[in-house]
């Protein structure tokens, strides 16, 4: 293909003429010449559904269906924008992020209409994919044809909203060229050829899904196999129906497949490697033994102003080195001074922390192509003349890097920062664990404790004599890292990206419903947090002036 700037749309017409099998769905198989034939006439319906004059924008409101797909290339080829919208929006909310990112069509299915009654969408013309209407609509352009030439590599084709723990989703730009140019360096990272067959079960309203996994298919001529929603029951029997070979994740969904009961045939399938992240280094191994598929942890800063991926090499727990010629850094956000390397004692636990945690910038040129129309979060991005990544990293004296966790998932123990992702991978061994979260709640006087929220594996009881047997046998657990809180949950809460939603287990703390056990000061063990224990927890923080810190 060359090394010059390519279009996504580019990539469409490639697969014109293709009449091998090219997407699965449920009972529906296409070959690549009908989603490029798809596609076109999408793309000449949109051509004169958009307003003159207005930003050429559609927003698809969709679960994994062939039409979520075939609207990512029909914009390619038109080169309009697709807004991904996020279904687990509501309300004010959910209509917020249809007008902010200018919306004019908006794709959706029957099951999602309940979510737009009442909403205010001017000037949004809805379509209904599942519909006699929509095929009528689309049936007088059947014969349409692929056409590339009216994209440019610079033209947008993405805005996904990325998630944060305050304000509004920010609506991330990426363009047909950047997009085209990933897609084509991680077909070649991962050997991806004609013959593979993607699996995409995590949500494409995300940037993972269509960036790490639809983009490398598209670009080598892979198939795509689709399943509307992310279900670790299905996971197994969809990959071997449809001879899939590579997947993404992202969060928590690698410990749902693991807490799947263990089936004699957990390795017959063709699946070769997994792409993702957060999964760590303790649920990649069970994963890697149980099912026999290498998990390939990647970081990439979701605006992709930063990426690392993972080498031969890499240390257990480290996410990799950067690439020759990057220019990433572990800075102090205060003083903008490189952090030193971490230190680690023989057991392998972090000696300066404090110093050594730092934000991960990027100091030199980088794609991040900004935001839609947001221009305060694009400076916070770029201060100083760097790409801020709000996350936390230390770096070892090879150079290689360690995630530590976002800027707001920070803790600061008795003056020490503390990096929650580092304890969660250490509580991740415990044999009973599922799902392991850990964030920071305040302490009365000064800073934080560390709280985790566990899931256990089905009919597994807390046992606090086990849990905290377990924390003294680990050599690499720190004296500040112990858990003063662990809540018990039947499920870990996630995002609709199977990320943790660590904002609402923060939010509601330790006084949160549900059982909590705590480790009183002083004490070794654990035991059940009481009413009477919570009412003697907020009057010292209100002795110390703190309890406006506190849940109400």
């Amino acid at each position: 293909m060359g090394s010059q700037a390519m279009t996504v749309a580019e990539l469409v017409r490639e697969r014109w003429g293709d009449h091998r099998p090219g997407l699965w769905c449920e009972d529906r198989t296409l070959s690549h010449h009908e989603v490029a034939a798809g596609a076109a006439a999408r793309a000449a319906l949109l051509a004169d559904l958009l307003p003159p004059g207005a930003p050429p924008h559609l927003g698809v409101l969709l679960d994994n269906t062939p039409e979520y797909p075939l609207w990512l290339s029909a914009a390619a080829l038109a080169g309009a924008a697709v807004a991904g919208v996020n279904p687990t929006r509501r309300g004010p909310e959910l209509a917020r992020d249809i007008r902010h990112t200018e919306c004019r069509v908006l794709i959706t299915e029957r099951s999602r209409l309940p979510l737009l009654d009442g909403l205010e969408l001017p000037g949004v013309r809805v379509l209904v994919t599942d519909t006699d209407a929509y095929a009528d609509l689309l049936a007088p352009y059947a014969g349409a044809e692929p056409d590339a030439t009216r994209a440019a590599p610079g033209d947008r084709l993405l805005l996904y909203f990325t998630s944060g723990s305050t304000g509004a989703p920010k609506a991330a730009i990426c363009t047909q060229g950047r997009l085209a140019a990933a897609g084509r360096s991680l077909a070649g990272h991962f050997d991806v050829g004609p013959d593979d067959v993607h699996y995409i079960c995590m949500p494409l309203f995300h940037g993972n899904a269509v960036i790490a996994d639809w983009a490398p298919a598209l670009a080598a001529g892979a198939g795509i196999a689709l399943r509307r929603r992310f279900s670790a029951s299905r996971f197994l029997d969809d990959v071997r129906a449809y001879r899939a070979t590579y997947f993404t994740y992202v969060g928590r969904a690698v410990q749902y497949l693991l807490a799947t009961p263990p089936r004699p045939d957990d390795r017959d399938h063709a699946l070769r490697v997994g792409f993702g992240t957060e999964a760590g280094a303790v649920d990649a191994a069970r994963f890697e033994e149980r099912f026999g598929v290498r998990l390939v942890e990647g970081y990439g800063s979701s605006e992709g102003g930063a990426a690392i991926q993972r080498t031969p090499g890499t240390p257990v727990g480290a996410v990799g080195r950067a690439a020759p010629g990057d220019d990433l850094a572990v800075v102090d956000p205060g003083t903008r001074t490189e952090c030193p390397p971490a230190l680690f004692d023989a057991a392998g636990r972090l000696l300066n922390g404090e110093a050594s945690i730092g934000e991960l910038v990027n100091r030199g040129p980088n794609p991040f192509e900004g935001y839609w129309r947001n221009p305060e979060a694009d400076a916070a991005r770029r201060r100083g003349g760097w790409y801020w990544t709000g996350d936390l990293f230390y770096r070892d004296t090879d150079g290689f890097l360690y995630f530590a966790g976002r800027t707001d998932d920070r803790l600061r123990v008795d003056s020490e920062n503390l990096a929650a992702a580092m304890i969660e991978n250490i509580l991740a061994r415990y044999g009973d664990a599922a799902a392991v979260a850990v964030y920071a709640v305040p302490d009365p006087v000064a800073g934080d404790q560390v709280m985790a929220a566990l899931a256990l594996r089905e009919g597994a009881p807390f046992d606090p004599l086990a849990f905290a047997a377990f924390l003294l046998a680990q050599p690499d657990l720190g004296t500040k890292m112990a858990p003063r809180f662990v809540r018990v949950v039947e499920r870990m809460p996630v995002t609709a990206t199977n990320k943790v939603h660590r904002v609402g287990l923060r939010r509601e703390g330790f006084g949160c419903e549900g059982p909590v056990w705590w480790r009183p000061p002083g004490d070794a063990g654990y035991r059940p947090l009481t009413a009477a224990d919570l009412t003697a927890l907020r009057a010292e923080f209100a002795r110390q002036g703190r309890d406006d810190l506190l849940t109400p």
